[in-house]
């Protein structure tokens, strides 16, 4: 059984190599985790255990969870938030011009061709 605070690292997923802290235990094969990774269910087969763990409790938020994972320097600085990081893109991006329509050739070729065909 994994206890609560167990800081953990993931090793499979689109998360992988991110920290994370174990909530709670839902099952055998199940714990709740957060910390970099979005609070949700993690396969224990996904984790990797570290030797620290830290004094939580099953209804501390994600950025108390940050701040004491910061706090005992497991990670060097706190992740950007999703807003964050679409207002940094929406900055970047240039703004497209709209395409200019033209006429093509064959369509105003059709359209002489059928005024004079009666």
């Amino acid at each position: 059984m994994i206890e609560t605070g167990r800081v953990c690292v993931k090793i499979a997923g689109s998360e992988s190599g991110k920290y994370c802290v174990v909530v709670e235990q839902i099952d055998e094969n199940f714990v709740l985790v957060d910390g970099e990774v979005k609070r949700g269910r993690c396969n224990i087969k996904h984790l990797e255990l570290l030797p620290f763990k830290l004094d939580i409790s099953k209804n501390d938020t994600t950025d108390k969870i940050l701040a004491k994972m910061l706090e005992a320097n497991i990670i060097q600085e706190l992740p950007k938030k999703k807003e964050k990081k679409e207002a940094e893109k929406k900055e970047a991006k240039p703004k497209k011009e709209p395409k200019k329509q033209r006429a093509t050739k064959a369509k105003s070729a059709k359209a002489k061709s059928t005024k004079g065909k009666k």
